[in-house]
């Protein structure tokens, strides 16, 4: 293993830059060693965890933070009046989670106060950059959603991926939510889809109106299974939430 010093610089220049630097040898990490290099130097990335093998298939960017940080903000801006509560809603931020010999980290995730036989967050979000449009949805149906005691509602945004410096132009956003499946183990069609970026896939420019590119994710799926003594407060915070994705865009143009 290399000195720490060296892991360190290693570890920063992979974050800033997007190269996997070949003295790392992050992928030749067990989970349990990856887990700690990740703590110690503050580099959380996304990751896979399977048969014992981590894939790392996409470090931070600042596309990457700036979308998940505008999302936690207009999620938990809306919680406001309840911050206090034992209605609150808790972000906890990139969460690990384990099951069916798999592993993932989360973008950022959100939970009401649950048993502690209630492991899994209510709602996930995850942002894709560099990571593929195909591998970020499989993972919804695979793992985050796979069955009704995981996550109940999962939010995946991908961003076509662009040269350093330069502004990313197509965005898409989708919503599912377990109560849209319709048999079991059957896959959840998406509740919500849009493009909010300023081109399509083809580069023709989008007019996109103000309203159109919009989430709403209900109150009762943020606290699903929170405890039965807490009383869930449609008057004080808007049910349903919602998510503008224009707003989101802003952040770039």
């Amino acid at each position: 293993m290399s000195p720490p010093s060296v892991m360190k610089s290693e570890s920063k220049f992979m974050t800033e830059k997007g190269i996997f630097h070949p003295k790392a040898k992050w992928e030749e990490e067990n989970l349990e060693e990856y887990e700690l290099r990740v703590n110690k130097f503050n580099v959380h990335g996304c990751w896979d965890w399977k048969e014992n093998k981590v894939i790392v298939y996409e470090w931070p960017s600042k596309i990457h933070e700036t979308i998940i940080g505008e999302l936690t903000y207009q999620i938990l801006r809306q919680f406001d009046a309840i911050h206090s509560t034992p209605a609150h809603m808790s972000s906890m931020g990139s969460v690990r989670t384990h099951a069916d010999n798999t592993g993932h980290e989360s973008d950022v995730t959100f939970r009401p106060p649950k048993p502690t036989d209630e492991p899994w967050p209510n709602v996930v979000v995850e942002v894709a950059y560099s990571e593929s449009q195909t591998d970020v949805l499989s993972k919804v149906q695979d793992f985050w959603l796979k069955n009704h005691s995981r996550v109940h509602d999962m939010i995946v945004v991908k961003i076509d991926y662009v040269a350093p410096g330069e502004m990313p132009t197509r965005m898409q956003a989708w919503h599912f939510c377990v109560s849209d499946r319709t048999r079991r183990n059957a896959d959840i069609v998406a509740r919500t889809h849009f493009e909010f970026g300023t081109h399509d896939q083809a580069g023709n420019p989008l007019n996109t109106l103000p309203g159109t590119c919009v989430i709403n994710i209900n109150l009762d799926c943020f606290h699903h299974d929170t405890f039965s003594r807490i009383t869930i407060p449609q008057n004080q915070v808007p049910d349903p939430i919602q998510l503008d994705f224009l707003l989101l865009r802003n952040c770039f143009l």
